[in-house]
């Protein structure tokens, strides 16, 4: 699979897995709202980290750079 998720776009991605975490860990959000949370946390983790994105792939889309 080719890589479709930009440096820009993990940024992003990154950031809402701290934001995710940390209202977690201040006891913002619990429950089921924050298992929902953690698996979307879980998800953009991956997709960040390995710069792959199946969603983005499956509509075309693209945020990675031409080099």
């Amino acid at each position: 699979m080719k890589k479709n998720v930009g440096s820009t776009d993990k940024m992003i991605r990154f950031g809402a897995v701290a934001l995710i975490l940390i209202l977690y860990v201040t006891g913002v959000i619990a429950g089921g709202i924050a298992l929902l949370l953690g698996i979307v946390a879980f998800v953009l983790l991956v997709t960040g980290f390995f710069g792959i994105c199946p969603l983005y792939g499956a509509c075309g889309i693209s945020t990675k750079q031409s080099q």
